[in-house]
């Protein structure tokens, strides 16, 4: 069966989107999507931009979910619209998420790591002083210590997203490279019933490979993880479900058979 569901999408409640919902909403319908789930970022403590005031991922929630109810109302009898965010986990903010989490009865949660102490690998100054590798370790070891203190999530997202920024993006990074800290990552999730993203967002940003990289799939799926989402990360509707069939092929590559959607925070599993 083809994946038929999209669980990472950013429409313009997003800050670093401009796409209105409901062009992605009809043009999920026109794909046969059957479930699209919003995930609009949520990130607090954000750094401000040269001009801003650091609001730029706060999500005016209300409103988004206002929208949402609507044209899920709307298109009922065509697709299943789901109500998601994608929070930025920070060690220091682990009471604020946990209190937002709980604050609107979500379908779905992605926790994700856009700030490593602080800083998002998506500027270059992130890199700068010191190895591709030391700066890939060390956003791999946040992503431990987010996990250690945050559990109102569903699924970490694009576990590497680090390597989508590096000066060498994903040549020469492997899942050997941090094997130790890896492992960590994925038994603390596999322990907290957490499962893991597999986002296709980062092919078309140059990688070779999916968001986490294939050999992190399979060592979760060795280490007995079976939660798996699938998300394009579009910010636009000619994005959504981009390489699904790739998705598709990895997954099952890599020992699952199922794919996982979310519906008020319950995992189903669907056959792929």
């Amino acid at each position: 069966m083809p994946i038929t569901s999209d669980f990472h999408l950013h429409s313009s409640f997003s800050g670093d989107s401009s796409t209105p919902m409901e062009e992605m909403i009809l043009k999920g319908i026109s794909l046969g999507l059957t479930e699209i789930c919003f995930t609009e970022h949520n990130d607090f403590a954000y750094p401000a931009f040269p001009g801003g005031d650091g609001s730029q991922f706060l999500l005016n929630t209300d409103a988004y979910l206002y929208d949402l109810i609507r044209y899920r109302e709307k298109y009922a009898d065509k697709i299943k619209v789901l109500f998601g965010v994608e929070l930025g986990l920070q060690p220091q903010l682990m009471r604020q998420d946990a209190v937002y989490a709980k604050s609107y009865d979500f379908d779905f949660i992605i926790g994700s790591s856009h700030l490593c102490h602080g800083r998002d690998p998506y500027f270059p100054s992130f890199f700068e002083g010191r190895t591709q590798e030391e700066a890939y370790l060390e956003y791999f070891e946040s992503i431990l210590e987010n996990i250690k203190k945050h559990s109102n999530f569903d699924v970490y997202g694009h576990l590497d997203y680090v390597v989508r920024y590096g000066p060498n993006k994903d040549q020469g990074y492997s899942y050997a490279g941090y094997r130790e800290v890896l492992d960590q990552i994925l038994e603390a999730l596999i322990e907290g019933g957490k499962g893991l993203e597999v986002n296709t967002g980062g092919l078309k940003r140059g990688l070779s490979d999916l968001h986490p990289c294939t050999d992190i799939l399979k060592r979760y799926r060795q280490l007995g993880g079976e939660i798996v989402t699938v998300g394009s990360d579009a910010h636009n509707a000619q994005s959504m479900a981009a390489d699904f069939d790739r998705a598709g092929k990895v997954l099952l590559d890599c020992g699952f058979r199922y794919y996982t959607i979310f519906e008020k925070r319950t995992p189903e599993f669907r056959r792929i």
